[in-house]
């Protein structure tokens, strides 16, 4: 039998893992940082009033330290748009320095930062108090931290799905503000025209270098992926062929842009208008795409991160068993919902325009909001894959051993 997942944080409160753009570890594996609402007295999935808090759980003697003092709810911004305008803990502004244990998040306007090892916390800078916010980044070399904003009236809408349309026809821009880790200091400010910025990612080798998206658009085909390169702003993603013969389409589906670790790629996933699910790669000038097709069962919506090499990536999506696999995987057929039911890695040949899956366990996570998407990472080892899932009712996150 392969093997089960274990529980890491208890079941007894709801405890999710950083979004997937950030480890949710430190470089040595050892402390686990996580979101939780374990000192609140009202549970997160009930009310925006809820305590929500950082802690860090110590792998080595399983003890956990609480790292920040909210008692104001969480904060309004993307995902977030039932939050509190202004106050709370940002649950959707929290990245972690791996290598330094240093975290940033945002407490109601407040840039701040508090170390997982020591807990030692400082407030850093202040982002505008008429902006709202989406997820956030750390350079590799942790000297900046990249805070993309938009004016709040971006969020003037009576169904969410309309706020791209709404930033358009305002011509409302996006602000990719970097701060300076050491100061506190704004550094730069890039003015995104008329796009809704939420998912912004320094490259892994040159913190010049910010790849951001414009979030749901209605031709994502071609305005999802874009880069800051320094100098100027470039979109990554034009109507064409890739190299395996597939197309590009405004049409299309994309989602999801991360960087493979040595900075040379862009990995990606969608649908192509008309075709299948699709992963895509890309070399980090916006040339050179390959989109792999994957078969027609395989369309249930999921997320991928990459491994130590470019070809290895995990999902929580997607995959559906084969009848082999159905006999040692239990509920394999289950085909209920519209997310993934699998953790899932995939060893992608991008010259020979393979894709090989191997469905490693159920993560039974419901998708019921963000918090329970399973959002899969590496260890920074490689051995394990950690994801947050509900399927014991309150959220938990579970370490898979995937060493085998």
């Amino acid at each position: 039998m392969p093997p089960s997942p274990r529980n890491l944080t208890g079941g007894r409160a709801n405890d999710q893992m950083l979004y997937f753009t950030s480890s949710s570890l430190t470089a040595d594996d050892r402390h686990l940082v996580f979101i939780s609402d374990r000192d609140s007295p009202v549970p997160k999935a009930a009310d925006p009033l809820a305590q929500v808090n950082l802690y860090a759980l110590d792998r080595r003697d399983g003890s956990i330290r609480r790292l920040t003092d909210n008692t104001e709810g969480y904060l309004r911004s993307y995902v977030y748009f039932e939050g509190l305008p202004h106050r709370g803990l940002g649950m959707a502004s929290v990245s972690l320095h791996a290598e330094s244990g240093d975290i940033y998040y945002l407490q109601g306007d407040a840039l701040c930062r508090v170390n997982a090892r020591t807990g030692d916390r400082r407030r850093l800078a202040a982002v505008p108090s008429d902006h709202v916010t989406g997820f956030t980044h750390v350079s590799a070399d942790n000297l900046r931290v990249c805070v993309p904003t938009i004016h709040q009236s971006a969020f003037d809408v009576a169904d969410t799905a309309r706020i791209d349309g709404n930033v358009r026809q305002r011509g409302l821009p996006s602000h990719l503000r970097i701060y300076d880790t050491r100061t506190g200091a704004q550094i730069e400010e890039i003015e995104v025209p008329s796009a809704w910025v939420t998912h912004v990612q320094f490259h892994p080798g040159d913190s010049r270098q910010v790849l951001f998206n414009h979030e749901w658009p209605s031709d994502c085909g071609i305005r999802r992926i874009w880069l800051w390169d320094g100098s100027a702003i470039r979109r990554l993603r034009d109507e064409g062929t890739n190299l395996n013969g597939t197309r590009r389409r405004r049409t299309d589906w994309v989602c999801h842009e991360v960087w493979t670790n040595d900075g040379n790629w862009i990995i990606y996933h969608g649908g192509h208008d008309g075709g299948a699910p699709f992963i895509g790669r890309m070399a980090a000038d916006g040339t050179r795409h390959i989109e792999l097709e994957f078969q027609p069962e395989f369309n249930r919506y999921g997320h991928f991160t990459t491994g130590r090499g470019p070809g290895l990536l995990v999902s929580d999506g997607y995959a559906e068993c084969t009848p082999e696999q159905a006999a040692t995987l239990p509920a394999c057929g289950d085909k209920n919902g519209w997310g993934g039911h699998w953790i899932s890695t995939l060893e992608v040949d991008w010259e020979r325009h393979t894709v090989r899956w191997s469905p490693r366990c159920r993560h039974g996570s419901s998708w019921n909001s963000q918090d329970s998407h399973p959002h899969p990472i590496f260890s920074h080892a490689g051995d394990e894959v950690l994801f947050t899932s509900d399927a014991g009712g309150l959220r938990s996150i579970y370490a898979l051993d995937v060493s085998a």
